[in-house]
């Protein structure tokens, strides 16, 4: 285990690297909170889409109606049976005096008085059944259709498609952005730990010559590539919240609706993942674009 003593010494040097390669350092730091910043634009759009998505598929609900004569508990044996599968979020039960209350909303005065006291709807007691996700709408359809008392499910297929699809091509884009945004900052922190494993380049030779040891040698360097991307985390992360907050704010001022169909996440619930993936990924891209580097940079150094 590294003693206190060496640790000092390789933060110490690490903050001297930069130091040294200001100009270095500052361009791979920026670059840095460039990609992350990206990152976390790319992030807040991805994030609230999928939210609106989600919404939205929760309005996307499957009708089960029942065969004619069905008894009260055959139907809510079939409630039952819904309410253990896993696809569903919630179902809700409506008979048919409730369902031509609703239909009688669409009609005229005079349509409605033709029908006195009947019933036009008399077999129309159903179920809605919402999901938990529309890509599990195939599998429950099929289910559904097979129990006893089923007479017709009624499903919404293309929406569901659109849906799927929609999740699809944003996880694709998702992955390419960050692969490329990556890619660059671990080009620029490699370029930085390059240049100062030059300019130290008779110093590392010394030191290997006086046995000095792999790890006291690559440390400082694995600090400085460590140290560029936390401060290339954060220097984002905090332009990011006030946008974030104030953007949100002004949407939801300017675009307000009594219905509420356009809603977002909160600040709290957006930067409890952001925080910890930007910093992961800033100090891990450090990490790796300094340690790969080295691995390959001192192999030239006698």
């Amino acid at each position: 285990m590294p003693r206190i003593s060496t640790i000092g010494y390789s933060v110490k040097q690490g903050v001297k690297n930069i130091k040294r390669n200001r100009m270095f350092s500052l361009a791979s730091i920026g670059t840095m909170t460039a990609c992350l910043f990206l990152f976390g634009i790319f992030y807040f759009i991805v994030a609230n889409f999928q939210f609106i998505v989600k919404n939205a598929e929760s309005s996307v609900g499957v009708t089960v109606f029942f065969e004619e004569g069905i008894s009260e508990s055959q139907i809510a044996e079939i409630g039952s049976s819904i309410k253990m599968r896993a696809e569903v979020s919630e179902y809700k039960y409506m008979s048919a005096e409730e369902t031509w209350e609703n239909y009688k909303e669409k009609l005229s005065e005079e349509a409605i008085a033709t029908f006195g006291d009947d019933n036009p709807l008399e077999n129309s007691a159903h179920y809605i059944v919402y999901l938990n996700d529309v890509s599990m709408q195939d599998a429950l359809v099929r289910y559904l259709e097979e129990l006893d008392g089923v007479r017709q499910v009624n499903d919404s297929e293309e929406i569901a498609g659109i849906f799927s699809g929609i999740n699809r091509v944003v996880g694709y884009v998702s992955i390419a952005i960050i692969a490329i945004l990556i890619g660059v900052a671990m080009f620029l922190i490699s370029t930085t730990v390059t240049t100062g494993i030059s300019v130290r380049k008779q110093e590392i030779s010394i030191m290997k010559l006086i046995g000095a040891t792999d790890f006291f040698i690559r440390a400082p360097f694995i600090v400085e590539g460590v140290l560029i991307g936390t401060i290339g985390s954060l220097i984002p992360l905090t332009f990011l919240y006030g946008m974030y907050h104030k953007v949100v704010q002004y949407i939801s001022d300017e675009f307000s609706n009594p219905y509420q169909t356009l809603q977002f996440l909160e600040v709290g619930t957006v930067f409890h993942t952001l925080v910890p993936v930007s910093l992961a990924l800033g100090i891990g891209i450090g990490f790796l674009g300094s340690y790969l580097t080295l691995g390959k940079q001192l192999r030239k150094i006698n």
